[in-house]
């Protein structure tokens, strides 16, 4: 019952901003340390983004409020920024800090801008939405691989033939 109102607390918070829909098929919760842990097909749908993962865990404040997020194994995710720029991408590891509106992929990253062909792979990239920056790093043996699909004038194409 413990978990039950800890559960429903947080879920209330997150509904008054934006509703947040979390499916696992388990679920377990320390409410005096703030840490809800979700494990296995943990499916997360808040607006238009959505976040699937083996295992997600979610740190909250004194008030219920959610400050971290860190989704483990075979994450897949869709995130549109308020500018309504939109990714898709998948890596294996995800840490969201929602304060920050920071968005923190590690290991085997392949992030896609949906609006523009825009691709990063890497071992470590950083989205900020807030200002819409992103940083990534390469690992020793493999360096950061960006894709740009770069359209050519029509006109041109036709003076180079």
């Amino acid at each position: 019952m413990k978990y039950f109102i800890f559960l429903a607390s947080l879920f209330v918070l997150v509904l008054q901003a934006e509703e947040l829909r979390i499916k696992a098929d388990k679920f377990s919760a320390d409410q005096n340390k703030g840490v809800s842990i979700f494990k296995g097909h943990v499916n997360i749908i808040k607006a238009t983004d959505e976040l699937n993962a083996s295992e997600v865990i979610i740190f909250t404040n004194k008030n219920n409020k959610p400050t971290k997020f860190i989704a483990k194994g075979d994450v897949s995710f869709i995130i549109k920024t308020k500018e309504g720029v939109q990714y898709k991408g998948v890596a294996n590891k995800v840490i969201y800090m929602p304060n920050k509106k920071e968005y923190q992929f590690f290991e085997n990253v392949h992030l896609q801008q949906l609006n523009e062909k825009k691709e990063i792979l890497g071992d470590e990239v950083i989205l900020k939405l807030n200002s819409g920056k992103a940083y990534a790093k390469g690992v020793k043996t493999e360096p950061v691989i960006m894709i740009f699909d770069i359209p050519e004038d029509k006109k041109t194409q036709k003076e180079t033939k």
